[in-house]
């Protein structure tokens, strides 16, 4: 089997669970925020840390599948013309780079302090969005 396609199985099947994982961030993200008194629980640590590194590990597994696009003569000209190339080799990249780098900056405040904010909140919140912005929706569930 070619390398790609394992690549590109691994990155749907991560998908799925990774869907799951963002869900169980939010929940425990605004049951934390309004149900605790913003006091972090192990719960919230734990699932915290499995998103960010899901994020990564997805976020690895499309690089190297972008790189090897990329080596098969795709040029960026073509790829900006065309909106479905656009969303799969710019934005959906590059809005997964940030919603990582945000997830990261979270896992480490939830873990270095005692309560949670309203900053740290926010900023799980614009990373789910950037998530569901750059989630290929109708690849994943075929639409």
């Amino acid at each position: 089997m070619d390398l790609y396609k394992i690549l590109l199985s691994a990155h749907k099947g991560f998908a799925y669970l990774e869907l799951a994982l963002t869900a169980l961030f939010i929940i425990a993200l605004l049951t934390v925020m309004f149900g605790y008194s913003g006091k972090v629980n192990k719960f919230l640590k734990k699932i915290t840390l499995f998103t960010m590194i899901f994020f990564h590990v997805q976020f690895l597994i499309g690089i190297v599948m972008l790189i090897m696009n990329f080596t098969k003569g795709l040029d960026m000209g073509s790829v900006m013309k065309n909106a479905d190339l656009r969303f799969q080799y710019v934005e959906h990249p590059f809005s997964m780079l940030i919603a990582a780098v945000l997830m990261t900056i979270i896992n480490k405040k939830v873990k270095s302090n005692d309560t949670i904010s309203l900053g740290i909140v926010i900023m799980g919140l614009i990373a789910v969005g950037l998530f569901a912005f750059a989630f290929p929706w109708t690849r994943v569930f075929g639409a």
